[in-house]
């Protein structure tokens, strides 16, 4: 495993030879992203470095700039980083593209999927064993709020007895998420300002037809870039 991992970080380094270069004050920025539903102001990880250098890049490259939420699910997340949705024609189901490679998992027991977190989508596991993540499709979670007794039915039907940590039950039970994809999908940062965007996006109406939970009016990314923190 550890020999595959390594091999999927040579080729995703590789990969990202021809983007944007980073430098350190890069590092000390946060990524604001401008909608048309209003803005939200994002904090990378820095306990997912290939995730963040990535995202950090494709910023850079203005790769965001004009793409949709092209998958939106209330009470779940807003999904976006498809380049093919910038400008799509209404009624075009989108959802498969990026920029040509995948970014290696990186799981880490601290970040979890509570409402606000930035993950990274990717194809599914029958496909997709090592869990790799897509190279530029993300989605921010909105979730809902857990009872205790709804925490521990997941634990048993979805999880397959994992325990979900105490300190990630309370989160779940006051703020909300979207625990079942803990430890599937790589969180790599969250939202800082703006989470009242998240709800005003993920309650859009959304089609119900080849387009499944895309927007019926688009929800698009106007700019995506760096920023001083504050």
């Amino acid at each position: 495993m550890r020999l595959l991992l390594f091999l999927l970080s040579a080729v995703f380094l590789f990969s990202c030879t021809s983007q944007s270069k980073l430098r350190r004050a890069d590092y000390k920025k946060d990524v604001l992203i401008e909608t048309n539903y209003g803005n939200m102001r994002v904090r990378l990880s820095d306990e997912t470095p290939l995730h963040r250098d990535n995202f950090l890049k494709l910023v850079k490259s203005k790769y965001y700039d004009g793409v949709l939420f092209h998958r939106v699910i209330h009470h779940f997340m807003i999904q976006a980083g498809d380049p093919d949705s910038r400008k799509a024609a209404p009624g075009r189901p989108l959802g498969e593209g990026g920029p040509g490679y995948t970014v290696p998992a990186e799981f880490r027991p601290d970040l979890f999927h509570k409402k606000g977190v930035i993950a990274a989508a990717r194809e599914g596991d029958e496909v997709n064993p090592a869990k790799a993540s897509s190279g530029s499709q993300f989605y921010i979670v909105q979730g809902k709020v857990w009872t205790p007794g709804g925490l521990d039915t997941l634990e048993v039907k979805r999880l397959n007895g994992r325990k979900i940590p105490q300190a990630h039950r309370d989160v779940y039970q006051t703020l909300g998420g979207s625990p079942h994809l803990d430890q599937n999908y790589t969180v790599f940062g969250a939202v800082t300002e703006g989470i009242n965007i998240i709800d005003k996006i993920a309650a859009v109406p959304t089609s119900k037809g080849a387009d499944k939970d895309r927007p019926l009016k688009d929800v698009v990314i106007k700019k995506a870039r760096l920023v001083k923190r504050k």
